[in-house]
Protein backbone atom coordinates (compact mmCIF):
# COMPACT_ATOMS: atom_id res chain seq x y z
CA UNK A 1 0.00 0.00 0.00
CA UNK A 2 0.93 3.35 -0.77
CA UNK A 3 2.59 6.00 1.33
CA UNK A 4 -0.07 8.53 2.20
CA UNK A 5 1.95 11.27 0.69
CA UNK A 6 2.20 9.17 -2.51
CA UNK A 7 -0.88 10.85 -4.69
CA UNK A 8 -2.97 7.87 -6.82
CA UNK A 9 -3.88 9.94 -10.06
CA UNK A 10 -5.93 9.35 -12.72
CA UNK A 11 -7.10 10.69 -16.22
CA UNK A 12 -9.40 12.73 -14.15
CA UNK A 13 -7.12 14.50 -11.46
CA UNK A 14 -3.75 14.26 -13.81
CA UNK A 15 -3.89 17.91 -14.56
CA UNK A 16 -4.19 19.08 -11.38
CA UNK A 17 -1.66 16.18 -9.37
CA UNK A 18 1.02 16.93 -11.82
CA UNK A 19 0.46 19.49 -14.71
CA UNK A 20 -0.14 22.36 -12.41
CA UNK A 21 1.59 21.32 -9.25
CA UNK A 22 4.43 23.99 -8.01
CA UNK A 23 6.78 21.67 -7.23
CA UNK A 24 9.10 18.89 -9.27
CA UNK A 25 6.69 15.83 -9.60
CA UNK A 26 7.93 12.64 -10.09
CA UNK A 27 5.11 10.00 -11.82
CA UNK A 28 5.53 6.44 -11.06
CA UNK A 29 3.53 4.57 -14.41
CA UNK A 30 3.50 1.32 -12.85
CA UNK A 31 0.88 -2.01 -12.65
CA UNK A 32 -0.54 -4.25 -9.78
CA UNK A 33 1.30 -7.37 -11.46
CA UNK A 34 4.80 -5.57 -12.06
CA UNK A 35 7.38 -7.00 -9.95
CA UNK A 36 9.72 -4.38 -10.26
CA UNK A 37 7.03 -1.84 -9.75
CA UNK A 38 6.53 -3.52 -6.42
CA UNK A 39 10.23 -3.17 -5.57
CA UNK A 40 10.25 0.54 -6.51
CA UNK A 41 7.29 1.23 -4.67
CA UNK A 42 8.47 1.40 -1.35
CA UNK A 43 11.60 3.56 -2.71
CA UNK A 44 9.00 5.89 -3.99
CA UNK A 45 7.28 6.40 -0.70
CA UNK A 46 10.30 6.95 1.25
CA UNK A 47 10.92 9.66 -0.65
CA UNK A 48 7.32 11.12 -0.50
CA UNK A 49 7.80 10.79 2.93
CA UNK A 50 11.10 12.38 3.39
CA UNK A 51 10.76 15.42 1.07
CA UNK A 52 6.87 16.07 2.57
CA UNK A 53 5.58 19.43 0.48
CA UNK A 54 9.12 20.06 -1.36
CA UNK A 55 8.42 17.45 -3.64
CA UNK A 56 5.25 15.38 -5.33
CA UNK A 57 5.32 11.68 -6.00
CA UNK A 58 2.35 10.46 -8.04
CA UNK A 59 1.44 6.65 -9.60
CA UNK A 60 -0.34 6.32 -12.17
CA UNK A 61 -1.59 2.74 -12.80
CA UNK A 62 -1.83 1.83 -16.10
CA UNK A 63 -4.07 -1.24 -15.80
CA UNK A 64 -6.62 1.41 -14.54
CA UNK A 65 -5.73 4.74 -16.88
CA UNK A 66 -4.70 3.23 -20.01
CA UNK A 67 -5.89 6.54 -22.01
CA UNK A 68 -2.74 8.26 -19.67
CA UNK A 69 -0.56 5.22 -20.28
CA UNK A 70 -1.05 5.68 -24.26
CA UNK A 71 -0.96 9.48 -24.01
CA UNK A 72 2.92 9.45 -22.30
CA UNK A 73 3.69 6.32 -24.45
CA UNK A 74 4.08 3.93 -21.91
CA UNK A 75 5.25 0.44 -23.07
CA UNK A 76 7.54 -0.17 -20.45
CA UNK A 77 6.92 -0.37 -16.48
CA UNK A 78 8.20 0.91 -14.16
CA UNK A 79 8.45 4.54 -15.91
CA UNK A 80 9.33 7.39 -14.11
CA UNK A 81 8.54 10.75 -15.52
CA UNK A 82 9.76 14.43 -13.75
CA UNK A 83 8.06 17.08 -14.69
CA UNK A 84 8.06 20.76 -13.35
CA UNK A 85 5.49 23.33 -13.97
CA UNK A 86 4.07 21.19 -16.07
CA UNK A 87 6.52 20.35 -18.20
CA UNK A 88 8.27 17.02 -18.90
CA UNK A 89 11.32 17.33 -18.01
CA UNK A 90 13.11 14.06 -17.94
CA UNK A 91 12.02 9.67 -18.36
CA UNK A 92 13.79 7.22 -16.71
CA UNK A 93 12.81 3.61 -17.84
CA UNK A 94 12.90 0.45 -15.02
CA UNK A 95 13.86 0.15 -11.05
CA UNK A 96 15.73 3.17 -10.46
CA UNK A 97 18.14 4.17 -7.26
CA UNK A 98 16.62 6.32 -4.73
CA UNK A 99 19.86 8.48 -4.49
CA UNK A 100 18.89 9.36 -9.02
CA UNK A 101 15.16 9.53 -8.34
CA UNK A 102 16.47 12.67 -5.86
CA UNK A 103 18.74 13.74 -7.69
CA UNK A 104 16.72 14.01 -10.85
CA UNK A 105 13.82 15.92 -8.42
CA UNK A 106 16.77 18.28 -7.37
CA UNK A 107 17.88 19.08 -10.45
CA UNK A 108 14.62 20.38 -12.02
CA UNK A 109 13.60 22.23 -8.50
Amino acid sequence: MASAAVILSSKSTFASDVLQATVPVVVDFWAEWCGPCKMLGPVLDEIANEKGAAVRVVKVNVDEEPDLAVEYGIRNIPALFFFKDGELKHKALGVQPKAEIIKRLESIA
